[in-house]
């Protein structure tokens, strides 16, 4: 399974933006999708999750700012944030749960300026 993410970029704070991702391969196999994000200096961390049972999961700093959707069934996820803060600058990555393993996409960055 690879991943692609696009969508990132530079912002100004309160502004928002729309990353996409979109599995390639055995998409039919995936039970779900989501975003982690790894800001400078820290660890990556979730930022939300979207499973095929329609279930969503988000971190508390994102919660009422960010969106997850998707469809597992074809393979895309998408993360709308709103309310940027420059604490969330940080690369966020794809990732599924595959029935054969964690599967991550390269990141794109997200910068968001004071």
């Amino acid at each position: 399974v690879q991943l692609q993410a696009s969508g990132g970029g530079l912002v100004q704070a309160g502004e928002s933006l729309r990353l996409s991702c979109a599995a390639s391969g055995s998409i039919d196999r995936i039970n779900a999708m989501g975003w982690f994000r790894r800001a400078p200096g820290k660890e990556r961390e979730m930022v939300a999750i979207f499973s095929n049972l329609g279930s969503t999961n988000y971190s508390d700093f994102v919660k009422g700012r960010f969106t997850i959707s998707g469809d597992n069934a074809k393979g895309t996820v998408y993360l709308q944030m709103n309310t940027l803060k420059p604490e969330d600058t940080a690369v966020y990555y794809c990732w599924t749960w595959h029935r054969s393993g964690y599967y991550w996409g390269r990141g794109t960055l997200v910068t968001v300026s004071s």
